[in-house]
């Protein structure tokens, strides 16, 4: 099989990713307005050399190389890098969420309707026989939009609130307390991811729940803001937020804790030894383990998200009374486990290759030590 020539993966990249000229970059710059705030600088602590505003403190630019392209850098923590990272999201979240559409619409009938929809199998059953194939993925455009969107938000800012508040915390107690900073980092971004994939998620659930609502976002849209008016496109944003929040601080902190105890316990070679394809299943791996956790946490807001965008008016209270504690834990929560764990391991695969194509580290795995020579 040919490989990929370097100029010919360089030419697959949008090139903004790449600045032909590195230049030495510092979140102070960024974020500068903010130093006197908190009486701190931002400097790089994570995977980088600490920088530090003392003038007896020599800082170093710690770059990554892009694939073999002599004079091509992404620096880490550069606008580069996060625009990296964001679009990294983009194809995580976008084309995962878009390949289970499927099971995401049975889970969702299962949910609304469970006398029709008793079971994974029957559920599959149901649609072949009143839909067809082609009403498998139906509501695929939403999804594939809407997750996009979150996607690019999730994991873009996740790598920027991570560094942000670990360069507040500094680097003794970002080694104490580094959990505490990934979940405060994940549940800042999923706020604002949330934001932007609550209309697409509504108008998804209308047209996978209710048949004859409409064929897909071009036309459920207008009909969605012309029912409920354009505020009721939020009108799940808390369950939403109650749903994701959690699934993303489990996400993010279960996948670092995971993948640095797999590095740390499991592998007998230093991660910057291990050969990329062994980088990547770890990703995968600990990405589908921390899955399972992010089902089970989030599932309960899941089903009032489903309750919510499926009947006009209804309410958490309505929700509740209907499904039943017990049903709101439980109702399709052998699929969903199913679901989140690959699409999870998956997420974390595609992100990482990624990361690796256009030449930055994956994610997780034990940190080195924030480098600081004195003069």
């Amino acid at each position: 099989m040919a490989s990929i020539s370097d100029s010919s993966k360089q030419s697959l990249l949008p090139s903004f990713l790449y600045s032909s000229a590195p230049k030495s970059f510092s979140l102070d710059r960024l974020l500068g307005a903010n130093n006197h705030a908190f009486g701190t600088s931002h400097s790089a602590m994570l995977d980088t050399p600490a920088v530090s505003s003392s003038p007896s403190i020599k800082t170093r630019t710690f770059m990554i190389a892009s694939p073999n392209e002599p004079g091509k850098k992404i620096e880490m923590y550069s606008p580069q890098f996060y625009a990296a990272c964001t679009f990294g999201g983009i194809l995580s979240c976008g084309l995962t969420h878009m390949a289970v559409t499927p099971l995401d619409l049975v889970k969702c009938n299962m949910q609304i309707d469970p006398a029709k929809y008793k079971s994974i199998s029957s559920g599959f059953g149901v649609l072949l026989k009143e839909q067809g194939v082609r009403g498998f993925f139906r509501g695929w455009v939403p999804t594939l939009l809407g997750y996009s969107a979150q996607g690019a938000c999730k994991f873009g800012f996740y790598e920027f609130f991570k560094k942000y508040y670990s360069d507040l915390a500094g680097p003794e107690y970002f080694s104490k307390y580094k959990t505490l900073i990934y979940l405060a980092g994940s549940a800042s971004a999923e706020v604002i991811a949330d934001v932007a994939l609550c209309p697409f998620e509504a108008v998804k659930v209308r047209v996978q729940t209710q048949p004859g609502f409409a064929r897909g976002l071009a036309d459920g849209l207008p009909k969605f803001v012309k029912s409920e008016g354009a505020l009721g496109l939020y009108k799940g944003i808390v369950p939403l937020w109650g749903r994701q929040i959690p699934y993303t601080m489990m996400k993010f902190a279960s996948f670092e804790t995971i993948v640095e105890m797999i590095y740390k316990y499991g592998i007998p070679t230093p991660k910057d030894q291990c050969s990329k394809s062994l980088q990547l299943g770890v990703s995968f791996a600990g990405g589908y383990v921390a899955g399972v956790f992010c089902a089970i946490v989030s599932h309960p807001a899941d089903n009032l998200v489903s309750f919510l965008n499926n009947a006009k008016g209804a309410t958490v209270g309505d929700a509740v009374k209907k499904l039943g504690l017990w049903g709101l834990f439980t109702r399709g929560l052998p699929l969903r486990i199913v679901m989140v764990g690959t699409l999870t391991g998956a997420q974390w695969g595609i992100y990482d290759a990624f990361k690796v194509f256009v030449g930055l580290p994956t994610t997780g795995g034990v940190a080195p030590a924030a480098e600081v020579v004195k003069a």
